[in-house]
């Protein structure tokens, strides 16, 4: 149930990572567990507190909105149309799973999710990083989840 929490909340922060820093933002792996979530995405600079307070906060608003996740089964070709990020240069089968969140976020992605955004709890960032050239890592929690 928790790592369903921060698999959805790990859609919100890809999307709230692209809202503010920019679109050059892509997810670079994720590791999630029943404790926590990992995630590493391209951006060439440490983020500032404020940034990562923006970041935060507009998750936070995303899961207290009660936005409904919506999954979609559509071909890649179909997918990258609709606008659903995902890797497209690696294989996927003729359909695939596309999830929404509300109008805020949309990603090609095969794990379970929570229903509405107001189940998850609130987001917590608790780590930012360099990983490796170009290549930052948000690692954060859920409270009271």
């Amino acid at each position: 149930e928790q790592a369903t929490k921060l698999h959805t909340a790990t859609h919100l922060l890809h999307a709230a990572l692209r809202k503010v820093l920019g679109s050059h933002v892509q997810q670079r792996g994720s590791n999630i567990t029943q404790e926590r979530l990992r995630f590493d995405f391209s951006h060439d600079k440490k983020l500032t507190d404020e940034e990562l307070k923006k970041v935060e906060n507009l998750v936070n608003e995303q899961i207290k909105n009660g936005l409904l996740v919506k999954r979609e089964e559509m071909s890649p070709d179909q997918a990258k149309k609709s606008g659903a990020l995902g890797f497209f240069e690696y294989k996927y089968g003729e359909k695939i799973s596309v999830y929404s969140v509300g109008d805020f976020s949309k990603e090609i992605c095969t794990g379970p999710h929570v229903k509405n955004t107001k189940e998850i709890g609130r987001f917590k960032i608790i780590k930012e990083e360099a990983v490796a050239s170009g290549i930052r890592r948000i690692k954060a929690v859920i409270e009271n989840g």
